[in-house]
């Protein structure tokens, strides 16, 4: 049964189409993944997506609404983690995670799970603007873990991962549509997508977007 139903979304900046009549669907227990090449519209249908900017056309539902980021409900069941992230200077990476989970009515323990499972373990103390490019990708990640969801989107998560932790993520995104949750992602990294299952729709062929099947590993 599809949760997400995006049908004939349009965007386009200064008279230029980037999105142009795109349409599909996620179901429960699916990671559903927009590949194709920079500029091809992939970060851009995901902002439409989840309200982040102004769709030109089409409609976006989730649970058979038109789905507002304004309501509660809403906002917690997406988790759109789409590289925009802004930290508070003042607190640490464990205060960020705190505070989300606090906010989200979540019991501490998560806290020490999420960092454990990142291998921010040791950094919990560290100032966000203190943390490398890859541990910094990590803190977003991690934000996923301290919250409820149903719906996650991530905007090419793969970037500024190691090989570890890319295969971190591609089994964590796997196993959470094995529990009956959704992902959708833009993403470069094949590899990902097949240790994740996920059914790709290939938008670099402007206005003829075609969907494929679980890819197979291109990377050897």
């Amino acid at each position: 049964m599809a949760v997400l139903e995006v049908e004939s979304l349009r965007r386009a900046f200064g008279g230029v189409t980037v999105v142009d009549d795109l349409t599909f669907t996620l179901a429960e227990g699916e990671v559903f993944a927009l590949v194709g090449a920079n500029g091809a519209g992939k970060t851009t249908t995901l902002r439409c997506i989840v309200g982040l900017d102004e769709r030109d056309g089409g409609s976006v539902r989730w649970d058979g609404a038109s789905l507002d980021e304004r309501e509660p409900a809403t906002r917690r069941d997406v988790c759109a983690l789409l590289d925009d992230t802004a930290w508070f200077p003042d607190l640490t990476v464990a205060e960020h995670l705190a505070l989300l989970a606090r906010a989200h009515g979540e019991e501490a323990h998560v806290i020490v799970d999420a960092l454990d499972a990142l291998g921010l373990a040791d950094l919990g103390d560290r100032m966000p603007a203190t943390l490398s490019s890859g541990q910094t990708q990590r803190l977003r990640l991690a934000q996923a873990l301290v919250r409820p969801w149903r719906l996650l989107v991530l905007d090419e998560p793969e970037q500024r991962l190691d090989v570890d932790g890319r295969e971190w993520l591609g089994h964590y995104l796997r196993a959470c549509a094995d529990e009956g949750r959704a992902v959708l992602m833009a993403s470069h990294d094949r590899r990902l997508c097949d240790l994740a299952g996920a059914r790709l729709l290939d938008v670099e062929a402007a206005g003829e977007p075609t969907i494929e099947g679980v890819v197979e590993d291109t990377d050897g």
